[in-house]
Order: C-alpha cells, then sequence, then structure tokens
C-alpha cells in the first residue's frame, strides 16, 4: 500500500521546524495523550507541503497552531511536526513542557525540538518518566534564558569545551555567551538524532509501520 501510493519516507524539512518526539509506536495513544484528532491519512511528502505551508502563514494565522502532522512509527517513534509542537514559543512552550512530561511518564521518553533551517536558532526538551531532562533555547529572544531546565548536555558541553568556554554559563563573560548562542543555533538536529529520531533525518532507509495521519489540534479555530 505504501509503495502504490508512492509514500517514500523522507525528512520532514521546513524553514521553521517543531516537533515531539516519542518512543512508542502507539500512535493512538499519542494522539490521545495530546488530545488530538484525525481529519485524514497523509504522506510525507504532502506533510512536508502542509507544514512548509503553515509555518509560512505568519504567527496571526488562527489557523497556524490548529494542524499537526503524526507520522507511523519510525525507528520505533512516533512524530509530530507543526508550530504547535514549538519547545520555545512564547504562548506554547509551558503546554509543550507539560504535553512531553505526560507522554514520558507514560511512554518512557519524550522530546520537542524547533530548529530554523535559515539561521533562525535552536531548541530542545527532553523528558524521561515524567521528569525534566533539559530545555534549553538558543534563538536570540528575550525570553531563551527563562526557559532553561536542568544541566548541559553532554553535546552542549562538548561544544562549549571545544571553543574554550566555560561549561556553566554563569561563569562566562557576556561576549562568550552571545558566542555560545551562535555556536548552538544549529544544534537542535544532532541532539535530536543523538536521543532519538529526528524528522530531518528521515531516508527510505528507516523503519516505518502504519501511516501518517494529518490532526486537529484542542486549539484549533471552533
Amino acid at each position: 500500500m505504501r509503495a502504490q501510493k508512492k509514500d517514500w519516507t523522507e525528512p520532514i524539512l521546513t524553514c521553521w521546524n517543531c516537533w515531539i518526539a516519542v518512543s512508542t509506536g502507539d500512535r493512538m495513544g499519542v494522539m490521545e495523550v495530546l488530545g488530538l484528532s484525525e481529519l485524514r491519512p497523509i504522506t510525507f511528502a504532502e506533510a512536508e507541503e502542509l507544514i512548509d505551508s503553515v509555518v509560512h502563514s505568519g504567527r496571526d494565522d488562527p489557523h497556524r497552531l490548529s494542524q499537526v502532522v503524526v507520522t507511523p512509527e519510525v525507528d520505533g517513534w512516533t512524530l509530530v511536526v507543526g508550530p504547535w509542537c514549538d519547545p520555545c514559543d512564547s504562548e506554547r512552550h509551558e503546554n509543550v513542557l507539560a504535553s512531553c512530561l505526560a507522554l514520558s511518564a507514560r511512554y518512557g521518553k519524550a522530546q520537542a525540538y524547533y530548529f530554523g533551517e535559515q539561521g533562525d536558532g535552536s531548541a530542545w526538551l527532553l523528558t524521561e518518566d515524567g521528569s525534566v531532562i533539559r530545555r534549553y533555547a538558543a534563538t536570540c529572544e528575550p525570553g531563551d534564558a527563562l526557559l532553561a531546565l536542568g544541566d548541559p548536555l553532554p553535546q552542549e558541553e562538548a561544544r562549549r569545551l571545544g571553543l574554550g568556554l566555560p561549561v556553566d554559563l554563569e561563569a562566562a563573560s557576556s561576549e562568550e555567551i552571545e558566542e555560545w548562542t551562535y555556536e548552538a543555533f544549529d544544534l537542535a538536529p544532532d541532539i535530536a538524532t543523538a536521543y532519538g529520531v529526528s524528522t530531518l533525518s528521515l531516508t527510505r532507509e528507516t523503519t516505518v509501520r502504519g501511516n501518517g495521519v494529518l490532526a486537529l489540534t484542542p486549539d484549533a479555530p471552533g
């Protein structure tokens, strides 16, 4: 069926990328926790086209947070893709945190990421068994520092040491913090791949079970 529909597994890559990754193939259970309702099946190619349209619609568009793509099981994970999943969005970050905590309490691991393909920064949120492991944002937005939770990940520490920067940014100068922020702009994809599955690195070799769906979020206009 997948071959007949030409639903080849491919990256879902746009200018601004946001996704939640959950360590389970229980797509319906993930949707239940997130309060999503299924609209229709969707292929990977259609998913990229739809998400690209959504992220370019503008923050004032009432439908920007109304739809997400839920992938089939990919290498043992389920991905939920769209601006609604943004872990550093000023309106959504606390809801995304609560969602990941609930998902990780049920499935073990849940993560959320933001990555700006055009040099607009990165953010990552990792939770396990109902607890936060790490949340961090490097987007040059005023609220980035307030989002930080948990200890730096090994990937963060390695990058900082490689630059000759303090691992503990509280001991860093303003110039060192600025240098680190720009260094971290491209870090989300590496972290996502190291700790789970990234929407940006899906290939035809990815193990896939089931089909993807377009889903309606609880924030859809009534």
